[in-house]
């Protein structure tokens, strides 16, 4: 956390810091934020404005903005989770690994 870190008294700053790490996550919807934490998208771009360095922040936003995966209603796929063709598949907790 910067020393300009805005204060949310409900968040500890072990959450700020996962609210920072899902929104850099490309396929991390901002209404999983809002669910998981409660703060609407332009709450999270403040946070992120305040809590990260200026080049970063405009970084973030360059990188974020018009990107149809981090809304809802602008992924091409609705149910599940995105899965690549070339994913291998997982079966039970194991994971297939090369031969």
């Amino acid at each position: 956390m910067t020393q300009n870190s805005i204060q949310y008294p409900e968040l500890k700053e072990r959450d700020i810091d996962r609210i920072i790490e899902m929104a850099w996550e490309d396929r991390t919807p901002f209404e999983a934020i809002t669910f998981q934490f409660g703060l609407k998208e332009k709450e999270i771009i403040e946070l992120m404005r305040k809590e990260m360095k200026l080049s970063s922040f405009k970084m973030w936003r360059k990188r974020v903005n018009g990107r149809s995966t981090k809304h809802q209603k602008l992924r091409a796929f609705t149910n599940g989770r995105f899965k690549c063709s070339r994913q291998r598949s997982i079966s039970g907790n194991t994971i297939s690994k090369r031969s």
